[in-house]
């Protein structure tokens, strides 16, 4: 299946709009998730299972260690197909306060030689309450974070009227889902990530501090931190016990070292963060750091396309792994292969399962 996609199926694609494909992909997604019998077609296809990737974090039951990042399902559509399509876990959003209409179009672009996207989006989703309202109820088949963030709005740079923008986003998602996901590192909105630098971090967590934490809460970052930044926020989490851990990492803004030069790649888009590959040795790098100065739970995400990948974030700190941007390029059957990989990198290692890994490079 990985091969008819990037045969036939990707070529196709990559002549269209990137945001037209996506948009037609999570609609044709949707739907294949409400039938049951679609969904056993998928599940036939896509699906992998192997006792060895089965893991405990953070009080949760995982099948496998490979989730779906944030960014991917803003509005909160897919959960339904994707326990079929073989993901461990999933994580929708991000969701905001108030509905967003996001960065004006277009806002998506293919870096195929680089294996990244940049992705200038800024925040589309319909809003909290309406996404709370429709997902109130459901009995979701795999474990799923909901990702909150800041509404992008020039109207609200002021950090007290932020604030409570992100309490009013946590208050309405944070009951639904298995675990929550504090979005503080998005690259592409109006305040320049305010809130993803320590003082104003520090003021968020005071905030949400008065909110009750019913289940597990993580603090997404992005991969351009310095160390003495990073070091600052873990002190900062250290003092909330509710904190759970960290999601490692969002985009990057940094475009050297590409195949193309920094001025092509403005001329395609001035803004905009790096997915992919671009990610893949910050957010590794960010892993390791993290992992020696915390023993909060670390989520790995940013370039991961293969079992080799995944295990790489494992042996960093991580205790799960995300992928998004592998689904563009390499297609569904991306997850399965991912984890039949991990499974024989286990076994090369003579680890029985992801926890023995985890003790032995831990």
């Amino acid at each position: 299946m990985g091969s008819l996609y990037r045969s036939v199926l990707k070529p196709v694609f990559f002549k269209m709009d990137p945001e037209t494909v996506h948009e037609r992909v999570t609609s044709l997604g949707k739907s294949l998730g409400k039938n049951r019998i679609s969904r056993s077609a998928i599940h036939s296809l896509y699906h992998f299972e192997h006792p060895s990737l089965r893991s405990v974090v953070a009080g949760i039951e995982f099948l496998n260690p490979i989730g779906l990042g944030a960014g991917f399902d803003k509005n909160a559509q897919l959960y339904d197909i994707l326990p079929d399509v073989g993901f461990g876990f999933a994580e929708l959003g991000s969701i905001t306060a108030e509905k967003c209409a996001g960065n004006p179009k277009p806002r998506l672009f293919r870096l195929p030689e680089d294996k990244s996207i940049i992705v200038n989006y800024g925040l589309m989703n319909d809003g909290c309450e309406v996404i709370s309202s429709r997902l109130r109820g459901t009995v979701f088949r795999i474990p799923i974070g909901i990702s909150v963030a800041k509404t992008n709005d020039k109207n609200l740079l002021e950090t007290e009227a932020g604030i409570r923008d992100y309490v009013k986003a946590y208050r309405h998602m944070h009951p639904l889902g298995m675990y929550t996901t504090i979005n503080v590192s998005c690259p592409n909105i109006n305040d320049g990530q305010t809130f993803g630098h320590p003082h104003n971090l520090r003021k968020l967590l005071e905030a949400l501090n008065l909110e009750k934490h019913s289940k597990p809460v993580f603090l997404k970052l992005k991969p351009d931190f310095s160390e003495k930044e990073i070091e600052e926020i873990i002190a900062i989490a250290e003092s909330y016990t509710w904190v759970t851990g960290f999601i490692v990492s969002n985009l990057t803004t940094h475009r050297e070292g590409l195949h193309r030069s920094v001025e092509e790649l403005n001329s395609l888009s001035l803004k905009g963060g790096l997915s992919g590959l671009p990610t893949q040795k910050r957010s590794l790098d960010a892993i390791r750091f993290l992992h020696a100065r915390t023993s909060k739970i670390i989520i790995g995400c940013g370039g991961v396309f293969n079992g080799k990948d995944a295990v790489e974030k494992i042996k960093a700190g991580a205790s799960l792994v995300q992928i998004v941007t592998a689904l563009i390029f390499e297609g569904p059957g991306v997850v399965s292969k991912i984890n039949k990989e991990v499974v024989a990198i286990l076994q090369e290692e003579g680890c029985e399962n992801i926890d023995e890994l985890k003790k032995k490079y831990h």
